[in-house]
């Protein structure tokens, strides 16, 4: 029986600070990745996305990224940014109306105030822009989260709250790489845990 591809598979990766590395991801694998500021963890995650330049062979369900439209590739391989975009400004402007309904449910789910689709995203706290960032990017449903600092803003509650989210991510096959200062965190989310220092990983 042929093998099953991994769900997102990287080799000899290299770009500004980070490289070369190689890693895969199996689909609902959960990894995270801790090393000192400045260690190269963010660049990786842009890496990933194909957000900054680099070199060596990226691929999702055995498809190599060059085959995809950078747009295609940031759907499917999704990075949510510690401090995500907000283009509009209303909350309810950054969804799709098809959306609204599962973001809103996902929303109170996340501990988030009722009316929070309708506030205006200058008002919002750091942990409410974290939170809404990562229910964007859940309702475009993308088969690998790249996910920077996703908690650093929460409170235990509602990093709980978060992590549950995850966790039920991964069961449906989702891949997740995230970015955590937290030894706690990574123990209670992990599969396997890497360190990373000036750019390149190494087992934690």
């Amino acid at each position: 029986m042929t093998p099953q591809p991994q769900l997102l598979s990287v080799e000899e990766l290299n770009g500004f600070g980070v490289g070369p590395l190689s890693i895969a991801l199996a689909a609902g694998e959960r990894l995270a990745i801790m090393g000192a500021s400045g260690a190269g963890k963010s660049l990786l995650l842009r890496l990933l996305a194909d957000l900054d330049p680099g070199e060596g062979k990226v691929l999702l369900a055995g498809e190599a990224r060059d085959t995809f439209a950078a747009t295609e590739w940031r759907r499917r391989v999704m990075l949510v940014p510690a401090q995500a975009g907000w283009w509009a400004t209303a909350v309810e402007d950054h969804f799709e109306a098809s959306m609204m309904d599962k973001a809103e449910a996902m929303a109170a789910r996340l501990l988030l105030p009722p009316d929070i689709m309708k506030r205006e995203v200058r008002v919002l706290s750091t942990g409410e822009r974290q939170r809404l960032a990562l229910i964007r990017a859940w309702a475009r449903r993308p088969e690998v989260f790249l996910l920077d600092e996703p908690t650093s803003g929460l409170d235990p509650v509602a990093t709980a709250a978060v992590e549950a989210l995850l966790v039920e991510c991964s069961g449906e096959g989702i891949g997740i790489v995230m970015v955590t200062h937290d030894v706690m965190q990574a123990r209670r989310m992990a599969d396997r845990t890497f360190t990373m220092d000036k750019g390149r990983l190494g087992a934690a």
